[in-house]
């Protein structure tokens, strides 16, 4: 087992806080180790949702997962935003907060989705820069996850998982593997998804994301609205044999079924975490 560099904690197996649950949530409190909460969700938001989150804060670990940092993008970093953030943080006690590889607006405008970066030096020294801002403004690492892609960039000239690694290093930032995404990338730009895991520095993956997606035969899209397929699995394995026990989720954000689906879905995680996982999973929701 290969530890974190900053001693958190290995959480075991969470779900996405969301509001389709809270009635599953409030009237049983399950055997759920932790929640991972949208952080925009609860910026600007009072009433029942925060009473819903303080209640289940009280008695969960939980993570704080951003989409709108805006990280990779020219527009001046929002330091109110992160006000925001670490209060929230700080309410809830995070064990950590992190978002995305991404650019999500530009000029004012907030694009509302996960837009990709052409992986090169000059994107490189951008990020590493604004993730140290933000890092001293949070007083605390940002745990950024690898993003899904459907495109290439003519002026990328770094693999993505050698760039990844970079920037982990010299920012010194936690990462989030969502290996859901790397399958889903690997399938897009025709690459074998076991060569990817290499590169990345093991001892900085705090987390790891496990999803759904919709496969469209000629590529795939990162829908988080179905089981987690076999091959993202596989790939699960050969992390939890390389890193040893990571903080596992599964994102389930459309065509969310009940509660006691969603938890078994990422309770299936269990036979893979450790020296002695098994290979594969043919019949993962059968």
């Amino acid at each position: 087992m290969i530890p974190n560099r900053w001693g958190l904690p290995d959480l075991g197996y969470g779900l996405g806080l969301r509001k389709e649950h809270y009635p599953d949530i409030l009237d049983h409190w399950p055997a759920v180790d932790w929640f991972e909460v949208i952080t925009e969700n609860f910026l600007d938001t009072g009433g029942r949702p925060m009473w819903v989150l303080d209640q289940v804060a009280e008695r969960y670990p939980i993570v704080l997962h951003g989409v709108s940092l805006n990280i990779g993008s020219t527009a001046p970093i929002d330091f109110e935003y992160l006000r925001k953030v670490k209060a929230l943080a700080a309410r809830v006690k995070a064990v950590w907060l992190g978002d995305h590889i991404c650019w999500t607006g530009v000029g004012g405008v907030e694009g509302h989705d996960l837009y990709p970066l052409p992986y090169n030096p000059t994107t490189l020294r951008h990020l590493v820069e604004r993730i140290r801002i933000v890092q001293d403004v949070l007083e605390r690492p940002l745990v950024m996850e690898n993003p899904s892609t459907y495109a290439t960039f003519a002026a990328s000239t770094i693999p993505e998982a050698e760039f990844i690694a970079e920037l982990a290093e010299r920012s010194d930032c936690a990462l989030l593997l969502d290996v859901n995404n790397v399958y889903v990338c690997s399938r897009n730009h025709d690459f074998d998804a076991r060569t990817w895991l290499p590169p990345i520095p093991l001892d900085r993956v705090v987390q790891v994301h496990l999803a759904g997606h919709t496969d469209r035969d000629t590529h795939c899209i990162d829908t988080h609205d179905d089981y987690v397929v076999p091959a993202v699995w596989d790939l699960y394995a050969e992390l939890m044999r390389c890193a040893g026990p990571r903080s596992t989720l599964v994102e389930w954000d459309d065509e969310i079924p009940s509660f006691e689906t969603v938890h078994a879905e990422v309770l299936k995680a269990r036979q893979f975490r450790g020296d002695e996982a098994t290979p594969s999973v043919e019949h993962a929701h059968g």
